[in-house]
């Protein structure tokens, strides 16, 4: 059954759509208020029977969470014509893409994404906000899910559950931009194109990998996890969490934040006590654990449709000094890579959720790559 949002602050909700949505990938610090220039979304649950993961486990229901804007619009043929679907970054939800600088530079009449134009699904991925998830009530029994289990979820989600046969585009920010170039290799012909954001297509390593680490090693390794059936929160969690923390924004911007000793600790404490707060141990370690079978590399080639990938220089997760965007995109067959100089309008790897700083090239792309 579909419900309506109300009109208020995400950190106002019952649910736990606004923490969701300040935490670190997506650096989504909760607005002010609820963009007002388009309808409110629609809500809804489906279930997956017997969902088989990739490690052996099965889940009797996987219940995957979403939310939709608009209706389809079917061809002559009954193929859909205008559906976006839009997949979030790790611990985020699909709730992150209604802050105002998302929505709102996108969402409204004769926007990019105009809402009364597009179909929008933006699901919650397992282990994600309102979707199937540790915290549920499994804990350490939840089965240990990858990526890849992920957009399998999304696609029966978007083909069985919503009866969509194409989609117009398949965008996402940090996990969800590595999910895109998945979605790319997986199903080559369902989308008409991709839009990677703030991701490579390359196996999690290097600090990437190092910072992931460092999150995993710290939950396990805490006496008080007690193997994911801890009674209450483990101290490693605001390990977890300052990490997260570290990784979000660029020097130059945190500088600017807290340009003293007590100002930067007073910054760190308030992130650790009002978004870390409302973590899970479980759900962070599961989270950051699904990367491990990340690795778009050897399938570039099978992409067909054009792909237009956005980074930014001042992303501390995907720098792009490494120059691994640059060398692989050339094996896309339709691919186009930009990386978004160093301004003081970027904000590190969250500047995929910033849509000013994009969307003009978005613009271009979905022009250049409509149905004639």
């Amino acid at each position: 059954m579909t419900s309506r949002y109300p009109n208020k602050r995400p950190g106002q909700s019952e649910s736990k759509i606004g923490f969701l949505s300040v935490l670190l990938f997506l650096m989504a610090q909760v607005p002010a208020a609820w963009a007002a220039n388009y309808l409110s979304p629609a809500e809804a649950d489906w279930i997956i029977q017997k969902f088989h993961f990739s490690s052996g486990d099965e889940l009797p229901e996987l219940r995957m969470h979403y939310l939709t804007f608009g209706k389809p619009v079917r061809d002559e043929n009954g193929k859909v014509q205008n559906a976006v679907l839009i997949l979030h970054g790790t611990t985020g939800s699909g709730a992150q893409f209604l802050r105002a600088d998302f929505a709102n530079e996108l969402f409204g009449l004769g926007q990019l994404l105009d809402v009364t134009r597009f179909y929008l699904i933006i699901p919650d991925g397992i282990g994600h906000g309102k979707s199937s998830k540790p915290s549920d009530g499994l804990h350490g029994k939840f089965p240990h899910y990858g990526y890849r289990d992920m957009i399998e979820a999304q696609y029966r989600l978007v083909e069985e559950g919503l009866k969509v046969n194409h989609l117009r585009l398949v965008m996402g920010t940090s996990m969800g931009g590595m999910h895109t170039w998945l979605w790319g290799e997986n199903y080559p012909g369902f989308m008409d194109a991709l839009l990677p954001l703030a991701s490579l297509p390359t196996q999690i390593s290097g600090r990437n990998r190092v910072w992931r680490r460092i999150i995993i090693d710290a939950i396990r390794g805490d006496p008080k996890w007690e193997n994911g059936d801890y009674p209450k929160q483990p101290p490693a969690l605001r390990t977890a969490a300052e990490m997260l923390y570290f990784m979000s924004s660029n020097p130059v911007l945190r500088s600017k934040e807290a340009p003293s000793l007590s100002r930067s600790d007073e910054l760190l404490d308030q992130y650790v006590n009002t978004s870390g707060a409302k973590l899970d141990a479980n759900d962070v370690l599961y989270a950051v654990e699904a990367s491990r079978d990340y690795d778009p590399g050897p399938g570039l080639e099978k992409i067909a449709a054009p792909l237009l990938a956005i980074n930014s220089a001042d992303d501390l997760i995907n720098p792009p000094e490494l120059g691994i965007l640059e060398r692989e995109i050339k094996r896309v067959k339709h691919g186009k890579a930009i990386v978004l100089p160093l301004s003081d309008q970027t904000v590190g790897h969250g500047s995929h959720t910033k849509a000013v700083l994009w969307e003009k090239q978005v613009e271009e792309f979905l022009k250049a790559t409509e149905r004639k």
